[in-house]
């Protein structure tokens, strides 16, 4: 697929932190309970730490006690790729930025009391966070 957003490898590796790289780029996952904004609870934006798209509102965040930030919701269907994946000898669907290709997570159709019933398990790596009223909002 065609992102907006295209770089090279070395470019990728130049600007993310190797945690960020093995995450966004590779597809890794962060250890459950160790991300900076699983216990984030202001109002605001979360972003694709890799291009700064728009990815997600506060208000769709919920503790799904998973041990990630977790939404039921992304702030526009378009702003996130779904695709098959059948990694680990299972079936999930992965969530990318759809401006850049960055792995964000998995969504899970069990966020149960949720709007959507969906459960957008996203690490924290993957994500930046800007609170409302900042001036990066």
């Amino acid at each position: 697929m065609s992102y907006a957003v295209q770089k090279s490898d070395d470019q990728w590796r130049e600007e993310l932190s190797p945690e960020q790289y093995a995450v966004l780029r590779q597809a890794g996952t962060e250890r459950a309970w160790t991300g900076e904004l699983l216990d984030e609870h202001r109002a605001g934006l979360y972003t694709c730490a890799a291009c700064g798209a728009e990815l997600f509102r506060s208000g769709t965040k919920f503790d799904s006690h998973c041990g990630w930030p977790s939404f039921y919701e992304s702030v526009r269907p378009e702003a996130v790729e779904l695709i098959d994946d059948r990694s680990h000898g299972m079936v999930r669907t992965e969530v990318r930025c759809a401006n850049c290709g960055s792995h964000l997570g998995h969504v899970f159709p069990d966020g149960f009391g949720t709007p959507t019933g969906d459960r957008y398990c996203m690490n924290s790596l993957s994500l930046s966070f800007a609170a409302d009223g900042d001036a990066e909002a």
